[in-house]
């Protein structure tokens, strides 16, 4: 079972990460997010900051759909993500080491190409 803690210190690992201040967790290379607490909408109510849920770039719709239909538990999305490479993760259903691959993996498809040799070494 992973938690916020896990991923802040999982995303600040990585080279170049920045942790932009927020009310949860929310972590970008180059300008670009990659994980993020999810700031859950309901109509005619403020917004609530999940820690307990993360937010992840996920590249494509393909593999978005991949996440959601594979594993329900695990990722879901929300109308206001739709069209867009976001999945919602419920960190609670996640091991660390699974949550550390799938940082690094968001953090791989953000990362400009001119850092692609600390990419190669954060390989494993």
């Amino acid at each position: 079972m992973a938690d916020a803690e896990d991923v802040r210190r999982l995303a600040l690992a990585l080279p170049h990460t920045v942790e932009i201040e927020s009310d949860g967790f929310d972590f970008r290379v180059a300008g670009k997010g990659f994980v993020w607490s999810y700031p859950e909408r309901h109509p005619g109510r403020p917004r609530v900051i999940r820690t307990d849920i993360a937010v992840l770039f996920v590249g494509d719709e393909a593999e978005k759909q991949a996440l959601l239909l594979g594993e329900p538990e695990v990722f879901f999305t929300a109308p206001g993500y739709d069209g867009l490479p976001l999945v919602m993760l419920r960190l609670a259903e996640v091991t660390v080491e699974r949550l550390s691959e799938l940082i690094t993996d968001a953090w791989r498809m953000r990362v400009p190409e001119e850092q692609a040799d600390e990419v190669a070494a954060v390989r494993d």
